[in-house]
């Protein structure tokens, strides 16, 4: 049985790990973290009591459980100190939380290699977002113009998202940077032609009613291609979070990407 904590524990994401870590039979649940504490995890996913009180501090609830893995969905101002509090801990994070910087995730990679404690990072948990993603990079090697829409729900607190930037870095991979549309062309409104990656537009919208969702669309001579992806609901992320927490103790280093351990 792989020992498992969830941090964010009290969120959306976090109570729907809670349920999806609570049901696998290699995986146990020992321990539950949120800055809002005190409640039973029993109470948080609608079963009876379970005698796992949601603690309020990382650091305490690690030295009382001793975990495995940690999975960490909370904020992106405070993912990298808990991954890193959980690396020199000997705990492997399996982060879900996005906006760390290409620059913090070396230096996850760094702390992982040091403390011979492997970490692992994805956008996107859905197997289908994936294989979105690697069906986009394919597409790309024969039409190559193409842009992006991500639409998430309105409490997404970064944008362009994570899928969204992996997405155009797959795409990269496979097409040189270009200047997409008239090469003369003005935004009337700063932004209107979106964020650009390696001259890939990404556009984001924020809106209720929304959990994760991308298409990816390719123009080419008298013809279109969308390739999308809908989570409708948040256990469409749980295959892979279960998945990653199997399979992180077999790792080295930081591992990005759901594509690298499926």
């Amino acid at each position: 049985m792989i020992k498992v904590i969830v941090n964010g524990a009290r969120g959306k994401m976090g109570r729907t790990v809670l349920q999806a870590v609570s049901n696998d039979k290699e995986l146990e649940l020992v321990g539950a973290v949120d800055i809002k504490g005190g409640m039973d995890v029993g109470d948080l996913i609608g079963s009876a009591k379970t005698g796992i009180i949601v603690g309020e501090n990382l650091q305490t609830v690690i030295d009382a459980v001793k975990p495995d893995v940690m999975v960490d969905f909370t904020r992106p101002d405070a993912v990298f100190d808990n991954a890193c509090l959980a690396l020199r801990n000997h705990v492997s994070p399996v982060i879900g939380t996005t906006g760390l910087s290409d620059e913090a995730k070396d230096k996850l990679n760094d702390l992982a290699l040091a403390q011979n404690t492997p970490a692992f990072i994805a956008a996107n948990f859905a197997i289908g977002a994936v294989l979105m993603m690697m069906m986009a990079k394919e597409a790309a090697k024969y039409l190559p113009n193409v842009e992006i829409i991500e639409l998430h729900h309105d409490q997404k607190l970064d944008a362009p998202s994570g899928t969204a930037i992996t997405t155009a870095e797959m795409i990269s991979e496979v097409r040189k940077p270009m200047k997409q549309g008239n090469p003369d062309e003005k935004e009337k409104l700063p932004g209107a032609r979106g964020a650009q990656i390696n001259g890939i537009p990404i556009h984001s919208v924020r809106l209720p009613g929304y959990v994760a969702h991308q298409e990816v669309i390719f123009g080419g001579l008298g013809q279109t291609l969308t390739i999308r992806h809908d989570s409708i609901d948040r256990t469409s992320f749980m295959p892979g979070v279960v998945l990653a927490c199997k399979k992180i103790l077999n790792l080295k280093g930081l591992v990005r990407n759901l594509d690298k351990i499926m």
